[in-house]
């Protein structure tokens, strides 16, 4: 069996087993793990062929002449397949500590779909056409719902609805349509270098058809069509970690930056991105000042999610070879930084039953780890050297400066400072006011050990690919060689 059938057969095997060992949470969650790595180890075996430029390639079946359910690993899938498996694992540690310090109930079928989600996403990854992307983009949808409702309450179960409808209803009322039409006009969905749709099309209907995409892609978080985000904060944190970092929006991005270079073609879309433009640098300002406003932690964090994927659209739509680097980029540094800052707000929450940004005066003299790693993870979404946000972010302002879009500057540039706005005094007063009341009558550590060494692991994650950026450079150059 080839690497690239074990990466979807390891995870479902391991559902499996975790479904068989619900009973015994060590064994379970023993499970859990040992399938985390042996996935990342499987995916990993396929990094050096990519860089050699191997495709490896598989067909499940043919649905009808020239449509296929398949799978192909090309550079830019391979970057979203090593962070999505890489990051399972240390999601697994950190929600072993995060279940059970919280006594969680329903924890196997917690796993499970997390198992599923992770098979999803990989499928997404590696998918070789437009109806293989969709596909397994609804069936990713459909494994993250039961964990965004996992609590059971209303409140969890309205979260739920409104997460199911705005990402079912997207993707059928827009990315369905625009895949029709493109197999229809190029007699394919295969993904391919340079694009597929026939050359000479007329511009605006281009930009209709980019529309269809931009919007039918919900998982992007493009305003309007973002609310599912803030709505799944209703979720168990491991789960907003998954769907911010590791699985979900990253599926979305992915597909956005997948489209414009495979389906459309840098060059097809010349003179038909502006309205994108304006549209993503619109999201990345609004949210950054919802986030500047949002008490809740987690829901703080959210509109930095919107805002954050907003930036990779936006370098997608700059059509620029170094723009399209730092969205492949962006992908992965945004990854490390954001499931980073989730991880610490779970930690809080567990070790010291805190929510709000309000509350939060001194507790870094309390849980100092905790707040180095949210430290170094607000510091890297800002764009902060030597952290990973930097570098591509860096990227992306240089595209925009060097094409002359001026708006994607100044953009960026606002948006840089809001991102300061809202992070940096949760720093300040975690290590540098006095601890609260609260805090004093009731002093606290830290979260149990699982939580911290995870969270500790990202936030080195994020300052190493800094400093070896070069193996992320190699891979993602590829993308723009042509």
């Amino acid at each position: 069996m080839t690497a690239l059938q074990l990466a979807f057969v390891i995870p479902l095997l391991g559902a499996v087993g975790i479904v068989l060992a619900g009973r015994s949470p060590n064994l379970r969650e023993s499970i859990t793990l040992a399938t985390a790595v042996l996935l990342f180890g499987t995916v990993l075996q396929l990094l050096e062929p990519v860089l050699a430029g191997a495709r490896p390639e598989l067909v499940l079946f043919e649905i009808l002449p020239g449509l296929n359910i398949a799978f192909k690993v090309e550079p830019l899938g391979m970057l979203f397949g090593l962070i999505a498996s890489g990051l399972w694992i240390v999601n697994s540690v950190y929600s072993i500590g995060y279940m059970r310090g919280n006594d969680e109930k329903n924890q196997t079928r917690f796993y499970v779909c997390f198992a599923l989600s992770l098979a999803s996403a990989l499928a997404i990854a590696f998918a070789g056409n437009l109806l293989t992307l969709f596909l397994f983009y609804e069936v990713l949808t459909l494994m993250t719902y039961p964990l965004v409702t996992h609590a059971g309450t209303d409140k969890a179960r309205a979260g739920g609805r409104t997460y199911l409808a705005i990402l079912m209803g997207t993707s059928i009322l827009f990315l369905l349509p625009a895949v029709i039409y493109v197999w229809h006009v190029a007699g394919t969905t295969d993904f391919t270098a340079g694009g597929i749709l026939p050359a000479g099309m007329d511009s605006g209907l281009v930009s209709v058809l980019l529309a269809l995409f931009m919007f039918g892609i919900g998982k992007a978080a493009l305003m309007p069509f973002h609310r599912w985000l803030p709505a799944a904060m209703v979720a168990p944190t491991p789960v907003s970690a998954l769907l911010h970092a590791v699985a979900v929006v990253k599926a979305g991005v992915f597909s956005v930056v997948k489209v414009v270079v495979y389906v459309f073609g840098l060059d097809q879309l010349t003179g038909a991105t502006d309205w994108l433009i304006a549209i993503s640098g619109f999201t990345i300002v609004a949210a950054s000042i919802v986030a500047l406003h949002a008490d809740n932690l987690k829901r703080r964090l959210a509109y930095s999610t919107v805002s954050q994927l907003s930036y990779i659209v936006l370098a997608a739509a700059l059509i620029a070879p170094l723009s399209i680097v730092g969205a492949a980029l962006h992908i992965a540094t945004h990854a490390f930084a954001k499931i980073t800052l989730f991880f610490t707000a779970g930690a809080i929450y567990t070790a010291a039953h805190k929510t709000e940004v309000s509350q939060l005066d001194g507790i870094g003299k309390r849980m100092p780890w905790t707040m180095a790693a949210f430290t170094i993870g607000a510091l890297s979404l800002i764009g902060i050297p030597p952290l990973a946000g930097f570098v591509s972010k860096w990227f992306i302002l240089m595209s925009a400066a060097e094409g002359g879009h001026f708006l994607a500057v100044a953009v960026l540039i606002v948006s840089t400072l809001l991102n300061a706005a809202y992070f940096l005094p949760i720093v300040h007063a975690a290590f540098f006011k006095p601890l609260s009341a609260e805090d004093e009558h009731h002093p606290h550590g830290e979260a149990p050990l699982p939580m911290v060494l995870a969270l500790m692991t990202t936030a080195i994650g994020t300052i190493a690919l800094f400093f070896f950026s070069a193996p992320l450079l190699r891979l993602v150059q590829p993308l723009v060689a042509s």
